[in-house]
């Protein structure tokens, strides 16, 4: 089958495994936010305690536009030469990094 024919590419292609380990980063950030929330249920929360959980929320869903935009160029026909996503790798990590340290400043306070 010729992927320039416009046809579907088969499943387990890299655009759906690119989606699908994006997806998961996102879930986990997701996790990690929900788990800060019920982490805080018991006591006042302050701000210091919403800030980690609110900017997991936003990691996540940064995280998962990034997959959203990577299934699409993955899926062109054909698939252009340069895809390596130098860019949004380097703001999903710094994001990681400084949701490390926003949590764990917020627990030491």
């Amino acid at each position: 089958m010729s992927l320039s024919t416009g046809n579907p590419p088969p499943s387990g292609t890299p655009a759906d495994r690119t989606t699908l380990a994006w997806t998961r980063t996102s879930f986990a950030f997701l996790a990690n936010g929900a788990l800060l929330m019920i982490r805080n249920l018991h006591g006042p929360i302050g701000l210091a305690g919403l800030i980690p959980a609110v900017l997991a929320g936003v990691v996540a869903l940064g995280t998962y536009l990034i997959a959203f935009q990577r299934q699409r160029i993955l899926q062109r026909h054909p698939i252009p030469t340069r895809i390596t996503p130098h860019r949004p790798v380097y703001i999903i990590g710094i994001a990681v990094v400084v949701l490390i340290v926003v949590t764990t400043v917020a627990q030491l306070l």
